[in-house]
């Protein structure tokens, strides 16, 4: 009977992060188009960064540390991934929004599907080893639930995950979860965002080539990312010792960035900018806003993901380099979606997968190219540091 557990308990971890998902969505859209009605809401950032700061600070205890956590109890059985950690990252995640940050919904929903699995293995008395796979379970049903990609879900729970070698055990576990989670997000009526690739180059030595060009920007530009986030939590941390101080100053700080620049095109999630990329009407400079807005907003300790800016860095990318490699800007958009955040979170399979599942197959050569070679050139430092890198060699 144990594959019968190994079927029906990826089943309710993928109900309960679908379900999970679709709250979330749902409520993310309604507080976005708040926040673009309401242009006033921006004033205050400051205001709701640090009273969730606050907040965790006081209640969160270990939820503070996010995906981090949640991986570190698949890879390594260290820590504990409290319940309270689902309603504090919708709660956080929510706030961040409504008031203008820059950050994404995949950490909120691998959060919330990691401490809700995590708490179901708990009541079921899973031992160490089950309640591992159990939140890989959650892992990959939160993340392909939350961007419809339940394929690209499964797999990314492994990669990030895995320790010395993926996971292989896992994965029909992980399917099952996944494929669930999405089907119940599905359910809930929530309608994901879907982008075309446009026409595709033949295939050619010129077009190959073009293409790793614009996979070594793709790289360099999450080696940016990467790197300019970790400063940003460095300085806040060593400038502000309250949590809630440094996220006062970080929506100060957002607000002027918001008013300096002129344009309110970098706050939220960012998807209008990424359809202007797809249709290359994207101005050169825009992938660089939108990295800046997205390092300060969660280097100064507001919730949310990353996952959402970097596809919106990597499509905006893209379509900046249309001109100058002579592809379409729909094309090096796509592949700068996929190969962005596959570089940023050192999982170029899961995101190469991810680009099929969104794109389809009739583009596997060049999102595989683009997401392996970015992710060389981005470096073995990643969004996230309990990830276990296995696909780097050691020096």
């Amino acid at each position: 009977m144990k594959w019968l557990k190994w079927i029906l308990l990826p089943i309710g971890i993928g109900v309960s992060a679908g379900s999970a998902s679709a709250l979330f969505l749902a409520s993310l859209e309604r507080v976005s188009a708040l926040q673009s009605r309401y242009a006033w809401l921006l004033w205050l950032l400051p205001i709701g960064g640090a009273a969730v700061s606050f907040i965790y600070m006081k209640y969160g205890k270990e939820a503070i540390r996010g995906n981090n956590l949640v991986l570190e109890q698949v890879h390594s059985g260290n820590g504990n991934i409290p319940l309270r950690m689902a309603p504090l990252v919708l709660f956080g995640t929510l706030i961040t929004h409504l008031f203008g940050g820059s950050a994404g919904r995949e950490g909120t929903a691998v959060q919330m599907s990691g401490s809700l699995s995590s708490a179901i293995s708990r009541r079921l008395g899973l031992d160490d080893r089950n309640r591992r796979i159990a939140v890989l379970c959650g892992i990959g049903a939160g993340f392909g639930s939350v961007f419809g990609t339940p394929i690209a879900g499964a797999i990314f729970g492994l990669e990030a995950s895995s320790r010395g070698g993926q996971r292989y055990q896992a994965l029909l576990p992980c399917l099952i979860a996944s494929f669930t989670g999405h089907g119940v997000t599905l359910a809930w009526g929530i309608k994901h965002s879907h982008f075309a690739i446009g026409t595709l180059p033949p295939v050619s030595w010129l077009a190959v080539l073009k293409v790793a060009a614009a996979a070594f920007a793709f790289g360099l530009a999450a080696a940016l990312f990467i790197h300019l986030t970790a400063m940003l939590k460095k300085l806040f941390a060593r400038g502000f010792k309250h949590p809630a101080l440094r996220s006062f100053v970080g929506g100060i700080i957002m607000i002027a960035l918001v008013y300096g620049v002129g344009s309110r095109d970098y706050v939220g999630l960012g998807l209008p900018l990424m359809a202007d990329a797809f249709a290359g009407e994207t101005s050169p400079l825009a992938f660089l806003w939108k990295i800046l807005f997205t390092a300060v907003t969660l280097g100064s300790g507001f919730m949310g993901g990353e996952v959402t800016p970097l596809f919106v860095i990597g499509s905006a990318l893209g379509s900046a380099l249309s001109p100058y490699l002579a592809l379409p800007a729909a094309f090096l958009a796509a592949l700068g979606l996929a190969s962005v955040f596959g570089a940023a979170s050192k999982t170029p399979v899961a995101c190469t997968i991810l680009g099929l599942e969104l794109f389809g197959v009739h583009g596997a050569l060049y999102i595989m190219i683009a997401c392996f070679i970015s992710a060389a050139v981005s470096g073995r430092t990643g969004i996230y540091e309990s990830h276990v890198r296995t696909y780097v060699p050691k020096r």
